[in-house]
Formats: C-alpha cells, structure tokens, sequence
C-alpha cells in the first residue's frame, strides 16, 4: 500500500514514522514534510493547500490511501476534491471543517445543540466589540474567526488588552481576513485538556486523552501559540469525566451533524475546559492537535495504518495502547510566535541515541546537507516514561544536547500532572 500525508509539521513527522511502521504500507510519501519527515517518506513538493496538484499527483503515482494533517487543506476542501476523483482520504470535508474554520459556526452550533461551552457573542463591527466589552467586563476570551495557525485566541485580563486585542484584529488586521469577524467569548478556569477521536458518522473510536500547553512561557504566561508540549495521557481526564465528554460532547455533536445533513469522517479534537460546572468546550478541531498528536501516536501500539483504513472502509477496529506515558517539548525559534527567525542551523541531533526518546521535526529544512530553522516550532523532543516524571527527565536531559541560535521553550511541561499525582 502507498501512503500520503499530508503537512509539514511536528504532527506530520509523527505521522509518518507512525504509519512507516505498517507491514501493510510499502511507500510513504509526504507532502511537503520536513528534514525529519524526508528520512522516513518521500518528498511530494507540492504545498498542503494546493489540493489540485496533490489531487493530480494521487491519481498519477496511484496512492492507495491519504492522511491530512493540518486544518488548512481541510477548510480548503481537500476531501471534496479528492473524493470526487474516487480517492481514498482520511479527514473531514469541507462543510464539516467549518467546525474549524469558523469560530462563530462551531459556537452556533454547540448552542443550537446543547454542547456545554462559554457565554458567547460574535462581531463584525470593531467598535460594537468594544462596547461589549466594556459591558461584559474582564476577564474574557477574543477569538479570530478564522484559521490561525493556533495564535488567533487572546486572553485579556483587563480592559486595555481587549481593546488593543480588537484593533489587532480588527482595525489593523494583522491576521487577514480570519481576524476580520471576532467571537468574544467568557474567560473560562480550570484544567484545559484535549480529548481526540476517530469519528465517521455516527461511530466514533476515543483516542487517548493528552493536555497541551498553549502559552509560550513558563506557568502559562505570554501569547498563545501552536502549541509548546504536551503528554499522554492526563490524570485530569479520569473515567468519569471521560463519560461526561463523551455523552456531552462528543455524542451531542454526532447528532447534530446528523440533523444537520453533514457527514464527518476524520479525527475530531474537542479543545476543553474542566470547570467546576463540568467539561465545556473551548473549540472544536478537525484534526490531530499538534503536539498532542506526537506523545498520543507514541502510546499506541500495532499497526496503526491498518486501524486508520479499516475505520474508513467501515471495519470493527481496536487501538491497542501503551501503559506508558510520552511527553514532547516543543523547541521554538527566536522570535516565536510573533516574528520567528529561521535559517539558524541545529545542532547536536545526532547526540540523541537513546530507544525511549524521539525527535520529531516540525520547522526544519536542510540546506548545505546541514539541518536549519525553517519555522516558529523546530523540533519536538518526545520520551517513554513509566510515568509522566520518568519522561519529563529524558526528554530535557535529551533537550540539553540540542543547540541552534535563540532556541526557546518551557521548561514546565507535564508539572501540573505531577503535582497533582
């Protein structure tokens, strides 16, 4: 079997090296991938949000089976094409992606369908924002509508911050057009976990529970990002609570789709918030979180392409899952989330020879034979653990080794977990 993935990430990184591990599949290819992705598949040079040419290249090299990464091609309607040529792919289409795509559809929706989430409205207008804002009080949530590589979501704990918020969006539209329609939301606390699965219509297989940590620094301070670590599974999620999600969450949405008339197959990623009130929803992904997808994909045993083509084509299938727990750290570039500098180059992985740990690349590209920065998010650095302080350890003790200009990350990855237990 030859395989497609699609992205250029950590989580696609991870995909691969995953699947590549399937007796099934022969060849894997990755489009456009990174340094790390290429030393496992084959470089495809087409863009992820070039749904034609990937399209066009499927049917010519004759691949059996795609997997999309990232949310981008997916909002784009990757699926919806491909599916219409016959082409076998694994994500959701372009209906059911607004669920990402759109902040205000995926809040409508959880309303319309009583899916627990925060006290919400939606503008268009900058200046009707900020009199909400001064009428609902701090602090509270503002949200880019559209896609935003996971930077778009600003908390604001006084008022200054929100109106600054809303002209960074807004009036000066420093995101586009994804900026141009805000969701003002409710600040919600508690314990924000991600909860994924395998969804096809009205089935649907729980992946292990993880937690990510958005905020670039230490005890959660400074902007949101992609995404700077996370661990599986959390102590947070435990079997009580995972029922809650399910029938909640997870169940509600599968009937409201099905109201709806919207078919979704793919993964679905319900972002939460375990508040004193209960799980409620802070957004709706409709693909593997990255990182979460790296520690999660580490915790699952057997062939895992079999598992993803036997739930497509309909068949009984069981994720068998390691006991141990993973953790990854994200290492960024300077200058992340707002400027990131590329073209430093790496070093020092080649020091990392040990079986428990793993280093996915997600911003890399070689250039000279030499391995450089080519994004905000560089290298994921992931370890086994037989508990979370087990995989903590190897993983900064892994960190150490790694050099390249301006390097960042947090060094409080999987604390919350550890502290609690």
């Amino acid at each position: 079997m030859k395989l497609l993935v699609v992205g250029n990430g950590g989580r696609e990184h991870a995909l691969v090296w995953k699947l590549s591990q399937s007796k099934l599949v022969k060849e894997i290819y990755v489009a456009k991938g990174n340094a790390g992705a290429w030393e496992i598949a084959k470089k495809v040079d087409i863009e992820p949000t070039n749904v034609k040419d990937l399209a066009e290249f499927v049917s010519k090299e004759g691949i059996d089976f795609t997997i999309v990464g990232p949310e981008a091609p997916l909002v784009e309607g990757i699926v919806d094409e491909f599916e219409m040529r016959g082409l076998k792919i694994f994500g959701p289409n372009k209906t059911a992606s607004q669920l990402e795509g759109s902040k205000a559809f995926a809040k409508s929706f959880m309303q319309k369908y009583n899916i627990p989430t925060a006290v919400y409205d939606v503008f268009e207008d900058p200046a009707k924002a900020k009199r909400f804002i001064k009428d609902f009080g701090t602090p509270l949530v503002i949200k880019a509508d559209g896609l935003a590589g996971g930077k778009g979501a600003m908390v604001c704990y006084d008022e200054k911050t929100a109106m600054e918020a809303i002209d960074k969006l807004m009036v000066r539209g420093e995101l586009g057009i994804s900026g141009k329609r805000v969701v003002i939301e409710q600040f919600l606390e508690g314990q924000e976990v991600s909860y994924i699965v395998l969804l096809d219509g009205e089935r649907y297989l729980p992946l292990p529970s993880s937690q990510d940590h958005k905020r670039l620094l230490d005890g959660d301070a400074g902007p949101n990002t992609g995404g700077m670590g996370a661990y599986s599974p959390t102590p947070f999620v435990n079997e009580e609570i995972e029922r809650v999600i399910q029938k909640q969450v997870i169940e509600r949405l599968i009937r409201g789709l099905k109201e709806e008339g919207i078919y979704y197959r793919g993964f679905l990623y319900a972002g939460l918030m375990l508040t004193e009130d209960g799980p409620k929803v802070l957004e709706f992904n409709v693909r593997l979180g990255d990182p979460e997808a790296q520690p999660i994909l580490m915790r699952i045993k057997g062939d895992f392409a079999k598992n993803l083509l036997d739930f497509y084509e309909g068949k009984y299938t069981e994720i068998e899952i390691d006991n141990r727990c993973a953790l990854c750290v994200v290492l960024a570039s300077r200058g992340y989330p707002e400027k990131p500098q590329v073209g430093d180059v790496v070093y020092g992985l080649d020091n990392i020879k040990d079986d428990d740990i793993v280093v996915f690349h997600a911003g890399t590209d070689i250039q000279n034979g030499k391995v450089v920065v080519r994004g905000g998010r560089v290298l994921n650095v992931c370890a086994w653990g037989y508990n979370l302080r087990e995989a903590r350890e190897k993983v900064y003790g892994a960190i150490e080794r790694i050099r390249f200009e301006g390097m960042q990350y947090r060094k409080d990855i999987g604390l919350k977990a550890i502290d609690l237990v």
